[in-house]
């Protein structure tokens, strides 16, 4: 893939890197620029520093935008051929240049942040320089934002590989050079992980090849363009559950001999923040009809994906008035198992499998909604804590049902 570099200040090397992928982030990508030049300024005065906009080929003069932000660290403007698009594409330059300049450290923050401060670079970069080699944030959101990290990426990736990372797909991280070499030399790379997938894979690859992992304390709540779970969805689901699934499938042998989840390296210290996360509304309406109409729609397909006396189960809801919808947490952890293993035995189309996803996953939004509505930030992170230890308790189930299949398909779990 021939991709385009504008390197006007010659920088050859760089100890440390600010990346921010962008496609069309024109109206955006200044402030973050800004800030983190600010960052590297103040709590990088002794080392060599380039920001790096890693972009699409943004038909709205992004480029331009980042070249021109006034900032006193010189900037590199790499992007890929016209018509190739995807955040993990832009990240893969990312990983190449930072070989190429051998960075220490990389930074990356998305483009369209609105609280992003100085301290962030400082956060996320500190703990490259001594010993770790990936880095995620800890910050404050919204209950209802990022509902794909929290009822599926979160509990998935602790649950299967044992390292509690509460923001595995947050879009603000950190990574050494040292597993930047490792994340190109990576043999699992597809047009989803080149996409929306790139996150959970990195988050994955990092805690499966045993990586140094820590989270940090970034001190202010995560405020970007926030979107709501019933309508939002996009190409970025499928991404992200088919890159997770692709994971479950080439790291069996990894999760299968977890036996129980231990809470990453922190760095830094967590202080009480005031601010608070900006609201998400989310319309119910959508989610209800979602998942009712889901039955009309995928029925029979879901007969071959979710075991009888689970959906026999959850049936039962669709009866529910809709503020009234609920359904327990183990349930939904059995349900999601099942559509990872069914996902696995690859004997419906994979793409058929995850479409037919999402009204399950609306109809946990909807369940998550009606019982969190009085909660507020801290009560509802406590919430989510007994969810996971819920998905933790059902992993014997799903290695059961997972060797159980692969029986059932012919494959044998010793051969003599």
């Amino acid at each position: 893939m021939d991709i385009y570099v504008e390197n006007p200040d010659r920088v050859r090397s760089a100890e440390i890197i600010v990346g921010i992928p962008s496609y069309n982030e024109a109206d955006s990508i200044s402030y973050p620029t800004t800030i983190a030049a600010e960052g590297l300024r103040r709590y990088f005065p002794d080392k060599n520093a380039v920001i790096i906009n890693v972009d699409n080929n943004s038909p709205d003069n992004t480029k331009d935008a980042f070249m021109n932000t006034p900032a006193e660290v010189p900037r590199i403007y790499i992007s890929t051929p016209e018509g190739v698009k995807g955040k993990g594409n832009n990240i893969r330059n990312l990983f190449e240049a930072a070989v190429e300049l051998q960075a220490k450290a990389v930074v990356v923050v998305d483009a369209d942040l609105k609280s992003i401060t100085p301290q962030w670079i400082q956060y996320l970069g500190e703990p490259l320089f001594r010993g770790f080699n990936y880095v995620t944030p800890i910050y404050v959101r919204h209950k209802y934002d990022g509902s794909i990290t929290n009822h599926i990426a979160y509990p998935m990736l602790r649950t299967l590989f044992g390292l509690r990372v509460r923001q595995p797909i947050g879009g603000d991280f950190g990574f050494s050079g040292r597993i930047a070499r490792a994340f190109l030399s990576e043999k699992l790379w597809n047009e989803r992980i080149a996409n929306f997938g790139i996150d959970v894979w990195m988050t994955s690859i990092a805690i499966a090849r045993r990586f140094n992992v820590c989270q940090t304390f970034l001190g202010s709540p995560k405020s970007h363009r926030a979107k709501d779970p019933a309508k939002d969805l996009g190409p970025m689901f499928t991404q992200v559950i088919m890159t997770l699934f692709d994971l479950m499938i080439d790291f069996e042998y990894f999760w299968k001999d977890t036996k129980e989840s231990w809470p990453s390296s922190i760095f830094g210290f967590g202080l009480g923040v005031d601010e608070k996360p900006p609201i998400v509304d989310v319309n119910t309406d959508a989610l209800y009809e979602s998942f009712v109409s889901g039955f009309d729609t995928y029925g029979e397909l879901w007969e071959k994906i979710v075991p009888g006396p689970e959906l026999a189960e959850v049936s039962k809801t669709k009866d529910s008035p809709k503020d009234k919808f609920y359904y327990t947490s183990d349930l939904w952890a059995r349900i999601l198992f099942g559509f990872a293993i069914a996902y696995r035995n690859n004997s419906i189309p994979r793409e058929d499998i995850i479409e037919s996803m999402i009204p399950f996953y609306h109809s946990r939004i909807l369940s998550f909604v009606n019982k969190t509505i009085d909660m507020g930030t801290k009560e509802c992170e406590e919430y989510f804590e007994s969810i996971n230890r819920i998905f933790e308790n059902e992993k014997d189930y799903l290695i059961q049902r997972w060797d159980e299949d692969q029986l059932k398909l012919g494959h044998k779990l010793f051969n003599y």
